[in-house]
């Protein structure tokens, strides 16, 4: 993994390679590299190791996505505020299933960096719901299980709510 400054600096040294591939009248070689800077510079703003850990994520391989966010050594100085945002909001989906206090804390910290899609961010709420009502704190369980029904716009997690929900009732 390159940190997001060297990743500018390759996309910075392709483009002018590109522009000097024009002057030497190889304008496909120029349009190519031109082309190819997009990769640095999408993986400026998308982290390959995250990437790689949502895709291990969806095959419900906690281990292997482990392994691809371990990877990551210096989360705050290599990442970008979104990408620092789901690197914790991924250990807080894995730790959920073992540690729920150590969970709570990385989906905070996630909800704070913030996250760029509206039914990430309701599913960090929906669980720091069920810790809360695991707390017994209703209130607050309360609160965030309605910005998670706000914020799920495609109904994905309207049988989650509302089975929390009913749970709540019988605190």
């Amino acid at each position: 993994m390159f940190h997001k400054n060297i990743k500018l600096i390759i996309a910075g040294l392709i483009v002018i390679t590109g522009i000097w591939q024009f002057t030497e009248n190889n304008i496909g070689n120029g349009i190519f590299l031109f082309l190819l800077t997009a990769i640095p510079i999408f993986l400026y703003f998308k982290n390959e190791f995250i990437l790689l850990a949502f895709l291990k994520l969806r095959k419900q391989d906690f281990e292997g996505a482990t392994k691809w966010l371990s990877f990551i050594k210096n989360p705050e100085g290599a990442l970008v505020q979104k990408q620092q945002g789901y690197y914790n909001y991924l250990h807080g989906i894995m730790l959920s299933q073992t540690n729920i206090n150590q969970a709570e804390k990385y989906f905070k910290k996630a909800i704070e960096l913030g996250l760029s899609m509206d039914m990430d961010l309701a599913v960090a709420k929906l669980n720091l719901a069920g810790v809360a009502m695991s707390r017994r704190r209703k209130l607050e369980a309360t609160n965030l299980l309605n910005e998670a029904k706000r914020l799920d716009k495609q109904g994905m997690l309207k049988e989650q709510i509302t089975m929390m929900k009913g749970q709540m009732k019988k605190i």
